[in-house]
């Protein structure tokens, strides 16, 4: 199946850097996700999926002891919001780039989520429409593995 989606506006990079723009050129297994429980989001079989609280963050700070990893907001060193006014997290699944074992700038919060009206470019991530993400959700597991390619 191919669909369309949004990548990000550093391009795709073999060397992903935090803050570069850039979408890994790799593999990235499905970890888990997050869904809006105010909102309607399709199920998935055997991906777990977690009801997004309004406090939930991810740490983007190379140095901290959280990089990369879920926080409750507010909190000290610049982070990602997850609960998001424009809707891009309403669907957010996390990918293991960067998670075991994280390393120092090498890139945080690379999740596949929803894309912007017009696909606009993401922060590194890979973004679907709404109606391609439900499409896709019940055929999503843990052992998903979405590859990037040139």
């Amino acid at each position: 199946m191919i669909l369309r989606c949004a990548l990000g506006k550093g391009g795709i990079t073999a060397f992903k850097r935090e803050g570069d723009g850039g979408t890994p050129l790799t593999r990235m297994r499905l970890l888990y996700g997050f869904k809006r429980p105010d909102k309607k989001v399709r199920g998935t079989r055997t991906l777990l999926l977690k009801v997004l609280r309004r406090d939930d963050g991810w740490c983007e700070v190379s140095d901290d002891r959280n990089y990369n990893r879920k926080v409750r907001i507010p909190y000290g060193a610049s982070h990602e919001t997850m609960w998001r006014k424009d809707d891009l997290y309403d669907i957010c699944i996390v990918m293991d780039w960067n998670i075991r074992p994280r390393h120092r700038c090498k890139g945080s919060a690379i999740f596949f989520h929803l894309a912007r009206p017009g696909y606009t470019p993401t922060e590194g991530c890979i973004a679907l429409s709404r109606a391609d993400m439900n499409r896709l959700l019940p055929h999503l597991s843990d052992q998903t593995v979405i590859r990037v390619l040139r």
